[in-house]
């Protein structure tokens, strides 16, 4: 018999429960491609240099196609002179694989240019498609009114609801966090949610198994497999390798810990047995599959971390497993892992991991191929219990930062969220943490960073804001700008996982 978390946690097994706006993208009626800015122009009046800002068209869906794409500048000063103009070179991109396109957008201003603000709007059209992304030019000698950061649509992102059973897709439309189609409600309890790399198909897993979800081009669910589960595993958190060949869901039995892989075909069913491992553990939190496919890390609570060997190209995937244990034996626990995506950090978030401050969650950072712990490891994270990591997976800043949200913060009624820049000194990655930390709504219990890098999601179960994105500041690395919030009428209740759309 398996046992999910939830139901673990229901009998009382985890005790720790004026210048520009409007800057982010609307988009179409489908998310074919997005658009995105490198940041906010701010030059004098007649500069030629300094003067540009980079768009990006990040294909999603599987697009393929032109996209055309328009600059204008939408507001200006009052009364402005000479008012700032915008090109964009080149004029259009073509989409034929996997790869975004990028062109330069040029602010173009004389010395008679009316200082001030300019907010700038870029298109791009593709047949029926067409998405926004909205930048500031601010014309001065000294630091002005631009107050919108870099930003652009977000893709396709899911949210599972414990309170209404449902599984709910959004995305990010017209400064707001937007629904997409309708919300689809499960028959059992839902525990865990999985996206394949492909961005085809949906896995959720519930108190009755696990469910295959086909994904159409616009992000709506269609239930598969003739309605039923492809697995009566009980999961309480999941992953798909990044070869699309495993499901691989860790779950709570009566003689511990099971970890199983299940092999999938490239439409997401089932294909053979599943292959399983066993642990000596009571309770897991959380799983994490490094992106060569080579290490699986599973949180276990008192039971500390396990770190699988794994070999997606096996019919037995699963090798040899070692047991990392908790930093401290007394009190502590492992309640979530993360993988940096370049290969170079293991990720450990533990309750009661630091001493000496009233808030004892720690990061602990271990290199991925020694297992050696990194130097002021664990990190102090500003909470009790670091429930999510989130390493940034896209664009520039991809791997150069790690994102802890904390559920449970001394003196404080709300969850936070702590960052950390992550830099490679010769061989040796190092961690600094961010000068500041967020408010992160009531209980944080999953994060995951968009597949445009624009936006940080969050969801808490405990309540509003159940859902946030976060944006990056333009002008502060790394640090994370005021957050939407969804608005009454699609507001998730008891949201414990989010996942994003590749």
């Amino acid at each position: 018999m398996k046992i999910g978390m939830w139901a673990w946690i229901l009998l009382g097994a985890a005790p720790l429960l004026a210048g520009c706006k409007g800057f982010w993208d609307a988009p179409g009626s489908g998310t074919s491609f997005t658009l995105s800015n490198s940041g906010n122009i701010s030059v004098t009046a007649g500069a030629t240099s300094g003067n540009t800002s980079t768009i990006t068209v990040t294909p999603a869906s599987s697009f393929t196609g032109t996209v055309a794409l328009t600059c204008s500048v939408t507001s200006s000063p009052s009364g402005a002179a000479s008012p700032a103009t915008c090109s964009l070179s080149p004029a259009s991109v073509t989409i034929s694989t996997t790869t975004a396109e990028t062109s330069a957008l040029t602010a173009t201003t004389t010395s008679t240019t009316t200082a001030g603000a300019y907010q700038i709007t870029v298109t791009g059209t593709s047949g029926s498609a067409s998405q926004t992304t909205s930048l500031c030019a601010e014309v001065s000698t000294s630091s002005g009114s631009c107050t919108a950061s870099s930003g652009g649509s977000s893709g396709v992102f899911y949210v599972m609801n414990q309170g209404t059973r449902q599984i709910v897709a959004y995305s990010i439309n017209s400064g707001a966090i937007t629904q997409v189609g309708s919300p689809y409600t499960l028959s059992a309890a839902p525990y865990s949610i999985a996206i394949a790399p492909s961005g085809s198909f949906l896995y959720v897993g519930t108190a009755s198994g696990i469910f295959l979800f086909d994904i159409g081009s616009n992000g709506a669910l269609t239930l598969a497999n003739n309605s039923n589960v492809i697995s009566q595993d009980i999961a309480t958190t999941m992953q798909v390798d990044s070869t699309g060949s495993w499901l691989v869901d860790a779950s709570v039995t009566l003689s511990g810990v099971q970890l199983d892989a299940i092999p999938i075909t490239s439409s997401g069913t089932v294909s053979g047995t599943a292959v399983p491992v066993d642990f000596p553990g009571s309770s897991v939190y959380q799983l994490a599959i490094s992106p060569d496919n080579t290490h699986i890390l599973v949180a276990e609570g008192s039971s500390g971390t396990e770190d699988v060997i794994f070999a997606a190209g096996n019919s037995n995937p699963f090798g040899t497993y070692v047991n990392i244990g908790v930093k401290n034996s007394s009190g502590g626990s492992a309640v979530s892992v993360g993988i940096d995506p370049s290969n170079r950090l293991l990720y450990i978030g533990e309750v009661a991991a630091t001493s000496g401050a009233s808030n004892t969650g720690g990061l602990r950072v271990i290199n991925y191929n020694t297992l050696v712990e990194a130097s002021g490891s664990p990190f102090a994270t500003g909470g009790l219990a670091p429930y999510a990591i989130a390493p940034t997976l896209y664009g520039a800043s991809k791997g150069n930062y790690v994102y802890v949200a904390n559920r449970t913060v001394s003196g404080s009624s709300t969850g936070n969220i702590a960052g950390f820049a992550v830099t490679t000194s010769g061989t040796t990655p190092t961690l600094t943490p961010l000068s500041s930390t967020v408010s992160a709504g009531i209980l944080p219990l999953g994060m995951t960073q968009d597949s445009t890098g624009n936006y940080l999601l969050v969801v808490n179960s405990g309540g509003s804001p159940d859902l946030q994105a976060f944006t990056f500041d333009s002008t502060t690395a790394g640090k994370l700008d005021s957050a939407l919030t969804s608005a009454t009428g699609t507001d998730p209740v008891q949201a414990s996982a989010v996942a994003a759309l590749p």
